[in-house]
Order: C-alpha cells, then sequence, then structure tokens
C-alpha cells in the first residue's frame, strides 16, 4: 500500500515524460536511483532546512542574537538611534533595536506552511534544476516561489506582533522623543514594511546554510536517500 501511495504521489508531482526525459541529461551513474527517490531526496533536503534553521528564528533571540540575521535599524533611523544615545537615552535606542527582532522571531512561525506548500508544488524539472544547480539553488527555488505569500503572511503578523511584544509603543516613544529634539530631521519611518522584509532575509539566509551545509558537507546528508541523491550533485 505504502508502495502504490508513493507511486501515485510521484506520478501527480511530474509528468511520465518530463521524468525521462531529465533522467536522460543527469550524469551518468546515477540510474541506481528512481524518481521518486531524487523527488524525496530533494524534498528531504529542504526539509532539513526549514526544520532545522528556520525553527532556530522562532525562539527568544533566535534573530537577536544571531549575528547573521540580526535586524538592524534602516539608515535613516541610524541617526536616531546615534541622537537617543548622546542624549542618554542607551536604554531606550536598545529596547527599540530589540523589539524589532521580537517580531521578527514572532512573524517566522507562519513560514513553514508556505514552505510545506512550495515543495509540494515542486515540479521534477525543477527538482533536477535544484540538484545540478548552485550551492543555494534549493534556496533560490523557495525565494522565487514563496516570496509573495511570504510577504503576506508575515506582514500583518509583525503588525500584530509589534502590538504584542510592545514594538509599537517603545518606537512611538523613540519617534516622539526624538522628532522633539530641536533641529532633527523628523522622521516617520513603516517599520511593518522594514521589518517584514528583514524577517524574510534572515529565513532564506538560513535555509541556504543548510543547504550549503548538505551540498559541501558529506556528514550532513544524514540519511541514505540524502548521500545517494546528493552524490549525483558531486559527480557534476
Amino acid at each position: 500500500m505504502k508502495k502504490i501511495t508513493l507511486s501515485l504521489l510521484a506520478f501527480t508531482l511530474f509528468g511520465c515524460a518530463e521524468m525521462q526525459q531529465v533522467m536522460d541529461q543527469l550524469p551518468q551513474g546515477t540510474v541506481g536511483l528512481s524518481q521518486i527517490d531524487i523527488a524525496n531526496g530533494l524534498k528531504e533536503a529542504l526539509d532539513n532546512g526549514i526544520e532545522k534553521q528556520v525553527s532556530k528564528l522562532t525562539v527568544t533571540d533566535g534573530f537577536f542574537k544571531n549575528e547573521a540575521v540580526k535586524i538592524l535599524l534602516p539608515e535613516e533611523l541610524q541617526a536616531v538611534d546615534k541622537k537617543l544615545r548622546q542624549i542618554g537615552l542607551s536604554s531606550l535606542a536598545d529596547e527599540g533595536l530589540k523589539v524589532l527582532n521580537r517580531a521578527a522571531e514572532d512573524a517566522v512561525k507562519e513560514a513553514t506552511p508556505i514552505f510545506v506548500d512550495a515543495v509540494k508544488q515542486m515540479s521534477f524539472n525543477d527538482a533536477k534544476n535544484i540538484l545540478m544547480g548552485n550551492n543555494t539553488a534549493a534556496t533560490t527555488y523557495l525565494q522565487s516561489s514563496t516570496s509573495t505569500a511570504l510577504y503576506g503572511k508575515f506582514n500583518p503578523v509583525i503588525k500584530n506582533s509589534f502590538s504584542k511584544v510592545g514594538a509599537d509603543k517603545v518606537w512611538a516613544n523613540i519617534i516622539t522623543k526624538y522628532n522633539s529634539i530641536p533641529f532633527v530631521n523628523k522622521v516617520n519611518p513603516d517599520l511593518t514594511d522594514y521589518t517584514t522584509n528583514k524577517a524574510m532575509d534572515g529565513v532564506f539566509k538560513m535555509i541556504a546554510v543548510e543547504e550549503q551545509n548538505i551540498r559541501g558537507n558529506f556528514s550532513a546528508r544524514t540519511s541514505d536517500l540524502l548521500k545517494k541523491v546528493f552524490a549525483m550533485q558531486d559527480k557534476k
């Protein structure tokens, strides 16, 4: 019954003619792997990136204490940060930076279902191009196929998260204090849009970390299927 289910899944995802055409283009010595093996191996690699890396971003300090993805202030607010510190409000400036990252950590919890859906919709040609592509080809695939949906999901969550983690009040206070300082250029940034885009950047950066690890580090291929499928990439 399990074999029948897998076969039906493969035929649903990939057309027979397309599978055969792509298989003919793969490196010699890979004929021992079925189309289902290749598809499932790539799905496993993508799932690993989502599970191992994206999940790290959802915990407290997942963004804030990860220098690779930590959300820094937009350019127009760097002057705000500097001025607040000059007038003895360093703790307020620190809190403003922290709550941006807290909102991103909260929003990323919404990412997994979108990624799962993108992986399900991957064609066999997509799979071949990812496998034989560069060391971030899978990340690029997810980025191109999920960015619109992610933004639509993240943006309202970021907005709600600002309220939940207190970011709206913190930044209202920061902007009010800064704009009351004589002779400064007043600011009114769209922090929801900024934080949404930075949260997305962080998600894809962490998926790329896992993808590069699987592609370049044999020990990161933690299942027989990953070892077999990515051995094809090693031969290209």
